[in-house]
């Protein structure tokens, strides 16, 4: 009973030490794949400006190139930058992409978002009907256009236009309307002045710089305004570059503009920030009226923090996988790779260790024949070699013929050897006391 209770023990033992490697390796897998996040998602959301609007068309572009990498772009249109900022920074929301101005934000009330770096500089587009607009009094009773609640022409026209009077609640009516709305309205004259804020890419910019009786304003003191703040820059937009037939604008004409940034929440996996840098270095890189080719995307920090992979991109590109593979295979590998990770963190030791615990295993299987063998033996001697009966020689040849099963090691069949010449030296005696 004793015997067999003992192989119990050692089953139980083994089983045990079976489920604890296989719970270590399971717990190792989850913890890899939850923390290298190794699969990306299907789909994402991006965030976008209305229908029509130049924040639209990109986002076209961009859904376009991710499309071809199996990856779905979701578009959701907003009101505006404001409105698209709202929604990242909602943990609610299904967003995790959106091209935003400078200015609008910073990285204490955007904790969780950062950015891929910038675009393209976005101006501050200031067009009127009539006559300059220069002083407060010019501006009563005007109809002036700013833009919807959520939008970013908004929220910085009542920032920066008021502070130089051309924009006052006070003296002129303020109109809450799209772009394509504005143009419309202030082509046909039923509004007196419109701000917009968008790329020179965007529709109603250029149907505003080149419409009859409508004329841009030339943001004076440009330089203050860059100096108070850091997220503006001053362009200069050459005469005749909307028209030069009809010498549209017929000065250079100076802006302040901040520059659009691709942002995203912290969390967004990185091969899908990979593939949206990928995407940005195409749309992007060309030249432009502001810009020289290469000069976007640019690996620039605004409002929030520059990912450590758009950062890690601007140095060196894509990852060697990604560069060298198809979006998925490099995935496929880079899964494969990770899930290497916790089976040879656990394997490993295990292997290296191996050949200790097989020691300790033999030893103690030896061990324990031995405890039994002196057990009979001490039995044998306490009764004046009177028990050597035919059971007693029957528990020895059991116990040599479990020791000849045993599977030892090269450097434990000495041990195994002793255990069997000692067995026969006990049947010997026992035998002799039988005669």
């Amino acid at each position: 009973m004793n015997i067999l209770k003992r192989e119990h023990v050692d089953r139980h033992l083994t089983v045990i030490g079976a489920i604890i490697i296989a719970v270590l390796t399971a717990v190792g897998i989850w913890l890899t794949f939850s923390l290298l996040r190794p699969t990306p998602p299907r789909s994402v959301t991006m965030a976008i400006d209305p229908e029509e609007s130049f924040s639209a068309e990109l986002g076209k572009r961009y859904r376009e190139l991710l499309a071809r990498d199996g990856i779905e772009l979701k578009l959701v249109p907003t009101a505006g930058a404001v409105e698209s900022l709202a929604d990242l920074r909602d943990a609610k929301s299904d967003i995790s992409i959106a091209i935003l101005p400078g200015g609008i934000t910073n990285q204490q009330e955007s904790v969780g978002l950062v950015s891929l770096g910038t675009l393209y500089y976005e101006p501050l587009w200031l067009f009127y009907r009539g006559q300059v607009v220069e002083k407060h009094e010019q501006l009563r009773n005007l109809r002036i256009s700013i833009g919807p609640e959520g939008s970013a022409s908004r929220a910085l026209s009542l920032l920066f236009l008021a502070r130089v009077g051309i924009i006052d609640q006070k003296l002129g009516t303020l109109l809450a309307l799209t772009p394509q709305e504005s143009a419309a309205k202030l082509v046909s004259g039923d509004i007196d002045a419109a701000v917009l804020m968008g790329a020179w890419e965007t529709p109603a910019v250029q149907q505003l710089l080149t419409a009859r009786e409508i004329a841009l304003i030339s943001v004076r003191r440009a330089d203050a305004f860059v100096a108070l703040y850091p997220y503006l820059n001053k362009l200069v937009l050459p005469a005749g570059v909307a028209d030069l037939a009809e010498n549209r604008p017929p000065t250079d004409v100076l802006l302040i503009a901040p520059k659009a940034s691709l942002i995203v929440r912290s969390d967004l996996h990185p091969a899908i920030q990979y593939l949206l840098l990928d995407a940005a270095s195409q749309i992007h890189s060309g030249p432009g009226v502001f810009h020289t080719a290469g000069e976007f995307p640019a690996p620039e920090s605004i409002d929030v923090p520059l990912s450590g992979y758009a950062r890690q991109f601007h140095k060196t590109g894509s990852p060697f996988l990604q560069r060298h593979l198809p979006f998925w295979l490099a995935v496929l590998v880079q899964q494969v790779l990770v899930l290497l990770i916790p089976v040879v963190g656990v394997l490993y030791p295990l292997l290296r260790g191996s050949p200790q615990i097989f020691k300790w295993i033999g030893s103690r299987q030896v061990y324990r024949l031995y405890s039994e063998l002196r057990a009979l033996e001490k039995e044998l001697t306490v009764s004046g070699f009177r028990k050597a009966d035919k059971d007693f020689l029957e528990q020895l040849d059991q116990l040599d013929e479990r020791a000849s099963r045993l599977w030892m090691p090269s450097s434990l069949r000495p041990q195994l050897y002793d255990l069997r010449m000692h067995i026969r030296m006990v049947r010997d005696e026992a035998q002799k006391s039988v005669i």
